[in-house]
């Protein structure tokens, strides 16, 4: 197997169509790579939110983003499930692409069932299309996830953050069925054992285009 390092990043770009989708996704990733890389730049973006959503997407950017050199988190107004039918937002992206230069651009998988998520995915191409992207995945009732191609191992202690600071950071939606800490494990141990992962976890992500 190849081991490429995740040190050297400079610059992050997280793209997130809701609160949660971020931390869920690549939550372990992202602290695992603040931690290996003291100094990272963060550009944290939520496409909705609303009232107590738009306060929960601001926590749980402030305790992932504990370690970050440094910041920008931006929560916007979209409307939600409404993503595909809105020009604005391919605007939005490409004024994004304007203004950062990220070595690692984290976002939703481009066959994602939900329309939202498929539709930052599709602009995330569009407006970087010179970048590494990792497409990261939502555990869902339509059940579409996919044998993925990238695996980042990571030590117990990251994982028990990730899942802990979920909780924290979402308590409206401590009433969902799925939104528990046994899916969130139960994944990252499914990616684990895929991966071969000495910690037994992992998150994994869909690695479309990489140039060496």
């Amino acid at each position: 197997m190849f081991h490429p390092s995740l040190t050297g990043v400079r610059e992050v770009l997280c793209l997130g169509a809701h609160p949660d989708d971020i931390e869920i996704g690549c939550g372990g990733t992202l602290l695992r790579l603040l931690a290996e890389n003291p100094g990272v730049r963060v550009t944290w973006v939520v496409f909705s939110g609303e009232g107590e959503r738009r306060d929960e997407a601001l926590r749980g950017a402030d305790l992932f983003l504990n370690d970050a050199g440094e910041r920008a988190v931006h929560v916007e107004r979209f409307r939600d499930s409404y993503f595909p039918f809105d020009s604005g937002l391919k605007d939005r992206f490409h004024e994004l692409a304007a203004g950062v230069s990220p070595d690692i651009v984290f976002t939703h998988r481009r066959d994602d069932a939900h329309q939202d998520h498929r539709a930052v995915a599709e602009l995330t191409w569009c407006a970087f299309r010179d970048h590494l992207i990792f497409e990261y995945e939502i555990p869902k009732y339509e059940g579409d996830l996919a044998p993925p191609n990238l695996f980042v191992p990571l030590d117990a202690s990251t994982a028990d953050r990730k899942i802990a600071q979920l909780a924290e950071a979402f308590p409206s939606q401590a009433a969902r069925r799925w939104f528990t800490a046994d899916t969130f494990r139960g994944l990252l141990r499914l990616r684990g054992v895929e991966a071969n992962a000495v910690s037994g976890v992992a998150e994994a992500f869909h690695c479309r285009k990489l140039v060496l």
